[in-house]
């Protein structure tokens, strides 16, 4: 595809501690399964072992009829200040706004259906959500993920790679965004995920809540 053909830019946001003012998947973990948080998040976190395999194994050892306790958990979660605001932005200046998390899906479809804009459902303003999804249909819980590949249950670069643009964003926070901080032209990072980047010697814009990312841009795209 030619590239002046492509839209100028594009938006990839994570979800759990980006969106969230914590990381909702952690947290909720805490609260239902502690256990599985000491027995694999260490690793993950290390890169001892993958995000595939980390994420997968934690999901597979939750029985299901936990799945209501884990969705309702988001519900007491504040989110990050600035979010509609930057959501506006990206509307006025027809940026996609994409939401790419590792996550579980029903969890950010949850809050963002809760969450208003212009007395509309946010997520009416997002132009796509990938996640993961659950299979609650056996004992135990069962991940779902169009884009597993590599290290990553959810490969964010290959949910990217699907909405091409001239101009590439990530907004993140931790581990899951880290191949996706990578690649993008743009980044914005904060928490551990700015820790990575400091290692792989890779440049970001750091960031503390929507309001600085939509400030940023709006200097970097001179709107």
């Amino acid at each position: 595809m030619n590239q002046n053909n492509l839209p100028p830019y594009a938006i990839f946001c994570d979800f759990d501690g980006t969106i969230t003012t914590e990381d909702t998947f952690t947290g909720m973990l805490k609260a239902v399964a502690p256990h599985l948080c000491d027995q694999y998040l260490p690793d993950i976190y290390a890169k001892r072992i993958t995000l595939r395999e980390g994420v997968r194994k934690i999901i597979e050892s939750i029985p299901s009829h936990c799945y209501s306790a884990m969705l309702a958990y988001v519900d007491e979660i504040p989110l990050r200040a600035g979010l509609q605001e930057l959501v506006k932005f990206a509307s006025a200046n027809q940026i996609p706004f994409h939401v790419v998390s590792g996550g579980i899906k029903d969890m950010v479809i949850r809050v963002l259906t809760h969450q208003l804009l212009h007395n509309r459902p946010l997520i009416e303003q997002i132009a796509s959500i990938h996640a993961v999804e659950i299979d609650t249909s056996q004992a135990y819980l069962s991940p779902i993920s169009d884009y597993e590949a590599g290290t990553e249950l959810v490969a964010k670069v290959k949910v990217m790679e699907q909405y091409p643009a001239q101009t590439t964003i990530s907004i993140g926070d931790s581990i899951t965004d880290l191949n996706i901080a990578l690649n993008a032209d743009i980044t914005f990072a904060r928490d551990r995920l700015a820790y990575y980047l400091d290692e792989a010697g890779t440049f970001y814009y750091h960031w503390d809540d929507f309001f600085t990312v939509r400030d940023r841009l709006a200097k970097l795209i001179q709107v």
